[in-house]
């Protein structure tokens, strides 16, 4: 039998009350993203789309200066 209720996922960056997401954190980055380099989307991160606009501008940064790759070695 398939569940009908699904738990509601939440943001973790309002949970913790975040109001900016450093470029330089990159471990925290890292969760964001999948092995082979690519974003994971809100639908499945669970983020508000505020601070899924804030992540990706995030990681994009972090990638430009080399921080984060582009994609999987």
């Amino acid at each position: 039998m398939i569940s009908k209720f699904r738990r509601r996922k939440i943001c973790k960056f309002c949970e913790s009350k975040m109001s900016h997401i450093d470029y330089k954190d990159v471990r925290r980055l890292r969760g964001y993203m999948t092995e082979r380099g690519k974003i994971i989307p809100r639908r499945i991160s669970g983020n508000c789309a505020r601070h899924q606009r804030m992540l990706t501008r995030s990681i994009k940064r972090a990638r430009n200066i080399a921080l984060l790759p582009f994609t999987a070695e």
